[in-house]
């Protein structure tokens, strides 16, 4: 059941309860994946923003009809939610990744002569994307299948075990990584946006690089705010 949002609730257990609300966290610059941890007063204060607006915004989201990709993460088993990851998030990133990276050499090879920033931004998501692909192995190999047995009450078929807190510790310290390889690149092309006199490629990059960072803050926060720290309390309290 949805809650009503309080300025003491943290940014990710607002979206928890209700992903919708996500979309105000967007608009403003309020991370809720990595950062979701924070209750919504200390992140508003890092904004400038006043948390009675910010929560009155939250309350708007309440009466919107529910979008078909507004599903409840937080409803979901662990077995559920770690299917759901892959199906949505994971299998998102294996096609578009490889675009993305085509794009990014190209825009770079072409224009950065002329927008230098391009070449930095090509390396950057080179990065990126290699941890991103070593980082969804583990989780599909690994972690998610151990949730998975234990949840089922089976002994864990991989080396993880019952010993979730290491490799959900390793998972969360590679979503930070992500999270700045992400700011990196809104700073260098000034929030995706296409300069002037830029060509069709060059705006196709930017437009798959900011739906990019708006899926993984999504893929982040269900991780973070919801699968690992409800396989924590269940198996390893």
């Amino acid at each position: 059941m949805n809650q009503t949002a309080t300025a003491e609730a943290t940014v990710g257990q607002l979206v928890a309860e209700k992903p919708s609300r996500s979309r105000v966290f967007e608009k403003l610059g309020i991370d809720y994946c990595c950062g979701g941890k924070i209750p919504l007063s200390e992140a508003c204060a890092k904004k400038n923003l006043d948390p009675g607006t910010v929560l009155a915004m939250l309350e708007a989201t309440e009466g919107g009809a529910a979008s078909v990709q507004d599903q409840d993460p937080a409803g979901m088993t662990l077995t559920q939610l770690c299917t759901h990851i892959v199906e949505v998030h994971h299998d998102y990133l294996r096609e578009e990744l490889p675009r993305i990276e085509h794009l990014a050499q190209k825009v770079a090879k072409t224009h950065g002569g002329k927008w230098t920033w391009t070449v930095e931004l090509a390396e950057v998501f080179g990065g990126l994307q290699e941890e991103l692909t070593q980082h969804m192995m583990k989780e599909e190999r690994v972690l998610f299948p151990s949730i998975c047995d234990l949840e089922a009450g089976r002994t864990p078929r991989t080396a993880c075990g019952n010993h979730l807190h290491g490799p959900i510790s390793v998972m969360e310290d590679e979503h930070d990584s992500a999270g700045r390889a992400l700011a990196r690149m809104s700073e260098l092309s000034n929030h995706y946006q296409a300069p002037e006199g830029a060509c069709n490629t060059f705006r196709a990059l930017l437009d798959a690089l900011a739906f990019l960072e708006k899926d993984l803050h999504q893929h982040i926060h269900k991780e973070n705010n919801i699968l690992f720290p409800k396989a924590m309390e269940r198996f390893c309290s």
